[in-house]
């Protein structure tokens, strides 16, 4: 079945879930999902459920969905960044599996239009550091009950599991220059950034160095970035990373600002209204406590362990540009 062309297998999703192979992708994925949760709450993370109607775009830019919500406008939530960082102030530690909706009209391997989120947030931290050392003790906990729960299944697409080893660590300016130096690789209009070939090279220049199957770049430019990701001591980049697995991004993380008169600011300097924002805003008006959490794609996650070729195989029934049905 897997020789089928993807719309066939998709358009008769009921038929194709019934060949062996297909129905281990989601069994492995119900085990992602289980083992996820099981070690955040192993780590003191409360599970939270956040609301997927909301009055503002999470993330700004234009990649909302806009609904009516009775007698007002409203929109289908981007991320639960927002629930998150308030939940966080009040119990320090949260997490959250659930649907995030981004509309970008996009025609490729690696998006969809709605996708589950492997959220999480973490009070009173020290800097980012304590972030990504947190991230990565869960990374190598899930795969560990992946290996161990999902033992027939992966047998069944033949794939190994990462290596467990440290989680190189590479600012994306110089990982910039490892792109040009050993790929000759140059972002065009010489953007600090980073586009899914040079993510590509990249998991592939870690693996034969650091023999990582991961790899977080760090310190995205300020422009680039949501507003209420925290600066660095150079205020065009910030406290934020991306985790990479096998060359595609699985997470995208940082520390976030939680002062209430720089949030405000960062804002502004966006363009955007703080009136808009006035009940997140509230969240940091009474004081809130340092903090960093991430968001990170399931699915993709999936797609990347058994080498799928597209993340629209790992998603049960997949929403894009085109599919609303079945």
């Amino acid at each position: 079945m897997e020789e089928l062309h993807l719309e066939t297998l998709l358009n008769n999703r009921i038929f194709s879930l019934r060949n062996r192979n297909i129905q281990a992708i989601f069994r492995l994925y119900g085990i992602l999902l289980e083992s996820y949760a099981e070690a955040l709450r192993t780590r003191g993370f409360l599970e939270i459920k956040t609301p997927k109607i909301v009055s503002a775009a999470t993330e700004g830019g234009a990649n909302f969905f806009k609904i009516k919500y009775f007698d007002r406008d409203a929109y289908l939530a981007q991320s639960p960044q927002f629930y998150k960082q308030a939940g966080a102030t009040v119990f320090e530690r949260v997490f959250e599996i659930g649907p995030v909706f981004r509309a970008e009209p996009h025609f490729t391997t690696r998006h969809v239009n709605e996708y589950i989120s492997l959220d999480a947030e973490m009070a009173f931290i020290e800097n980012v550091g304590d972030v990504m050392d947190e991230l990565e003790g869960i990374v190598a906990d899930v795969f560990s009950m992946l290996a161990e729960k999902g033992k027939s299944e992966l047998a069944l697409w033949d794939v190994s599991l990462p290596a467990a080893v440290p989680i190189p660590r590479i600012k994306l300016t110089e990982a910039l220059h490892i792109l040009e130096k050993e790929y000759g690789k140059k972002m065009e209009g010489g953007e600090i950034d980073i586009d899914p070939e040079g993510e590509r090279l990249i998991g592939e220049y870690v693996k034969k160095v650091f023999d990582s199957d991961f790899v977080f770049l760090t310190h995205y430019p300020t422009a680039i970035r949501p507003f209420y990701t925290m600066p660095g001591p150079d205020p065009h980049f910030t406290e934020s990373f991306d985790l990479l697995f096998r060359g595609l991004e699985m997470v995208t993380g940082g520390q976030r600002i939680h002062e209430y008169r720089r949030l405000v600011d960062s804002i502004k300097s966006r363009g955007l209204v703080p009136d808009d924002f006035s009940s997140y805003l509230d969240v940091f008006r009474y004081g809130a406590p340092p903090h960093g959490g991430w968001g990170g794609g399931s699915e993709r996650t999936i797609q990347q362990l058994l080498g799928l070729p597209t993340v629209k195989q790992a998603v049960l029934f997949p929403r894009d540009v085109k599919r609303l049905a079945p």
